[in-house]
């Protein structure tokens, strides 16, 4: 008896070790490795402030169905076997078209009293990105992103030339006036009394920080998904209105590949929120990628580590990433994060706070 009972507690012990093992190798904590699902779908609509006693339950529940609407939207062209492209801008088409975010018809307001959007998409098949940066009139500037990507030699266009690429392109073209919302407006006027009251109150102060760059994190809105389709490829997007209050065409990191969008099948899709001084300084959604490409980390790991990084220097917000194995991380350092996620069985989960 007493042999046998040696012979079973040695063969509990190999096998305890060989799962140790396992999971080691896999990046795996046991929790891990019970509770992960397979994403193919993770949005999100901006981080800063967002704080429940400042949202009512109206107002909590339109940013929710926004978010639903999205995510049911890029699911469903993933069911139906398109692209992980294709998945990404219907995904954030329907985020531009909703005046609650700051990306399309709803964008902020610079200093000078303009809508200037920003957007870029990319393809982790081939390394294929497109972007466009500051432009007034192309109804969804994702979808320019993609037309810079497929239909010009270029990455990137600006201004009225990428207004001009998009209406020979095809694309809807509207009046600047399309994007006006009150609500954006009114911060924008309160952001300029702000200006004006430090302005008096002291006369050293100059409006909006140094050289033009101020951040007060209830500003951000910027929107982005991250895809992977049927056939295992990645794509990331990314839409903005920049920051209220923005001066000099100021342009963020959403539009910049590898600061705040990126794309790659051999490790993962990323799209950021935040400060974007700081993502761009940081090259956090490439940043992210080498991570996982050289130092082996999980994708939670260096999401966990890039934006740790941008909280270092001063900045914050926050990011979404998917891996080639449909993992994803969200993690950001503000108060909120308008989020949501679908597995590839159709589970759908949206969260706003910390």
């Amino acid at each position: 008896m007493k042999t046998f009972s040696l012979l079973r507690s040695a063969t509990w012990l190999l096998i305890l070790c060989g799962s140790m093992q396992v999971r080691a190798n896999t990046g795996q904590s046991a929790d891990d490795s019970t509770r992960q699902e397979k994403y193919v779908l993770v949005i999100h609509g901006g981080a800063g402030t967002i704080l429940k006693k400042n949202m009512t339950a109206q107002k909590e529940a339109a940013y929710k169905a926004g978010l639903e609407e999205a995510l049911k939207t890029g699911y469903k062209a993933i069911q139906a076997g398109k692209s992980s492209l294709d998945a990404v801008e219907a995904t954030i088409r329907v985020l531009e078209d909703n005046p609650l975010f700051n990306a399309g018809k709803g964008a902020v307001f610079t200093h000078d009293g303009r809508n200037e959007m920003d957007a870029a998409i990319m393809n982790g098949k081939t390394l294929e990105a497109g972007s466009v940066a500051g432009v007034s009139t192309i109804r969804n500037p994702i979808s320019a992103a993609r037309a810079v990507m497929e239909k010009s030699e270029h990455v990137m266009m600006a201004g009225r030339g990428a207004e001009q690429f998009a209406k020979e392109a095809g694309l809807e073209i509207v009046d600047p006036s399309y994007f006006r919302t009150q609500e954006r407006w009114d911060g924008l006027q309160k952001a300029l009394r702000e200006d004006s009251i430090k302005s008096k109150l002291d006369h050293s102060y100059r409006p909006a920080g140094k050289l033009g760059i101020e951040n007060i994190d209830n500003k951000f809105g910027t929107v982005g998904a991250v895809a992977l389709d049927k056939a295992g490829n990645l794509a990331a997007g990314t839409s903005t209105g920049g920051m209220t209050n923005k001066k000099y065409g100021r342009i963020g990191d959403a539009p910049i590949i590898g600061a705040g969008t990126y794309a790659n099948n051999k490790t993962v899709a990323v799209s950021c929120t935040g400060w974007g001084e700081f993502f761009i300084r940081s090259v956090v959604a490439y940043d992210l990628s080498a991570l996982m490409d050289y130092k082996g980390l999980t994708v939670q790991e260096a999401g966990k580590a890039v934006i740790e990084k941008v909280g270092t220097l001063g900045g914050n917000g926050g990011l979404i990433a998917l891996d080639k194995n449909g993992h994803a991380a969200l993690p950001f350092n503000t108060e909120g994060m308008y989020r949501g996620m679908v597995t590839a069985d159709g589970k759908i989960t949206i969260e706003i706070y910390k």
